[in-house]
């Protein structure tokens, strides 16, 4: 790793309906159109769903003869190894090797794991130099970060991903000697204020000086985040898609949404580039 020059972003979460998919399509598009090379692996080799966004993305290019700005996109696919171990080494071996293929002509790596607990996406968390998790506005996503006390609130103990991922940035500082930039993103966000929401607002920001994470808001609940997948368009493509979806309010502020999601990465040379979009 002491050669690899591309910024390897990994978007995790042992969670599934987290949303992302979504940060990481929209981030990568990003990333192109500011004038990056990017390269994207897709770790979830069942529900292929990043894999199968830019395939939409292709196939709506093809169609449309519209050139959309596309990333270098590879699905990581499963050892054949009869032996779990075997196979497991072999996986990681293949995720490194494809990470120091892609940094030779990449300048950002976005990773899409799946939401679950699996070797290889371990591995990638090794690998990251930002991690970005994005959260449901609910407390059910919030066990995964920490357990709380039911009455006063307060922090009891990490939850399940947190202690994950404090696992794994030990292990990279052991074998890279640098640490991970851990986001945390809350996804989904009501335009309304309920009590749900005035609480998450209340505990995340506690609960990340504990935790070590950075706290950022993500995406709202838009239906616009849904609709362009079958196109394989982000709302950074609108105005060059070659289809009709109008020019709401919301729409524009899902735009505004990606854009300080972009400038709260605190990523390389990114944030001189952001008035591109």
């Amino acid at each position: 790793m002491s050669g690899r020059t591309a910024h390897v972003i990994v978007v995790g979460n042992e969670k599934g309906g987290c949303g992302k998919t979504t940060v990481s399509m929209h981030l990568a598009v990003g990333l192109l159109r500011m004038g990056f090379k990017v390269g994207c692996i897709d770790l979830d080799h069942r529900q292929q769903s990043l894999g199968r966004y830019f395939a939409n993305r292709r196939a709506w290019m093809e169609r449309s003869k519209i050139d959309l700005p596309t990333p270098v996109m590879v699905v990581m696919q499963p050892s054949s190894a009869e032996l779990k171990a075997q196979a497991v080494a072999q996986e990681k071996a293949g995720l490194t090797a494809l990470l120091d293929h892609l940094s030779g002509q990449c300048d950002f790596v976005v990773i899409d794991c799946p939401g679950s607990d699996v070797a290889l996406a371990r591995h990638a968390h090794v690998h990251a130099d930002t991690l970005i998790t994005p959260i449901n506005d609910s407390l059910l996503d919030l066990d995964l970060l920490g357990r709380l006390d039911p009455v006063s609130w307060e922090l009891n103990a990490a939850g399940v991903y947190a202690n994950l991922v404090w696992e794994l940035r030990r292990e990279r500082r052991q074998a890279h000697r640098s640490g991970i930039d851990w986001l945390v993103t809350r996804s989904r966000l009501s335009a309304l204020t309920d009590r749900n929401k005035q609480k998450m607002a209340e505990i995340l920001p506690r609960m990340s000086k504990v935790l070590g994470f950075r706290l950022s808001d993500g995406f709202g609940e838009r239906v616009i985040y849904r609709y362009l997948f079958l196109w394989g368009l982000t709302v950074l493509d609108m105005e060059q898609a070659g289809i009709s979806m109008g020019t709401s309010k919301s729409n524009q502020s899902a735009r505004e949404e990606v854009i300080a999601l972009l400038h709260a990465l605190w990523l390389p040379r990114v944030n001189e580039r952001l008035d591109r979009l």
